[in-house]
């Protein structure tokens, strides 16, 4: 089991790092070339700055029992897809249960920006979404390292 990170605008780096290396679970961050990156932990993979190469590349990496880090609605479902559980930067797990409302939540998002409307601006990020994710995060692992079900697989 690995932890795979789309960590271009990822701003839980520091708290998988952590929570990564009490486990001693190995790490691959993936970004595009507009960002740099060093933590002296994970294995960074940089990729070209096209439009979803950092997420190609991360689910061409992903592999069953695999963990991803992403707030990318459709990255996760594809992780999901190769038998790799899914969380989000707020602690929200991916699942079967929820994804397709996610998915289609972004498709109207995306519908309605395209006609020229607006959607909800996303929130200034607090500590209190770091602790959710945290908690979450550590269930997660603790969960994994464990060989049980998660209920991203529920």
């Amino acid at each position: 089991m690995r932890i795979l990170v789309d960590a271009d605008a990822c701003p839980v780096k520091e708290i998988i790092v952590r929570t990564a290396k009490r486990h001693g679970l190995p790490v691959t961050m993936v970004i595009d070339t507009s960002h740099e990156l060093s933590d002296g932990y994970s294995e960074i993979i940089t990729v070209d700055k096209a439009r979803d190469s950092a997420d190609i590349r991360l689910i061409n990496l992903t592999k069953p029992g695999d963990i991803v880090v992403t707030q990318d609605f459709g990255v996760a479902a594809l992780a999901l897809g190769k038998g790799a559980r899914a969380i989000g930067q707020n602690g929200l797990v991916y699942s079967d249960a929820n994804i397709e409302g996610l998915l289609l939540e972004r498709h109207l998002g995306q519908k309605i920006r395209r006609a020229g409307g607006r959607t909800a601006h996303m929130k200034k990020r607090t500590g209190e979404n770091d602790a959710a994710f945290e908690n979450a995060f550590e269930r997660m692992l603790g969960d994994a390292c464990a060989g049980g079900d998660s209920d991203a697989k529920k």
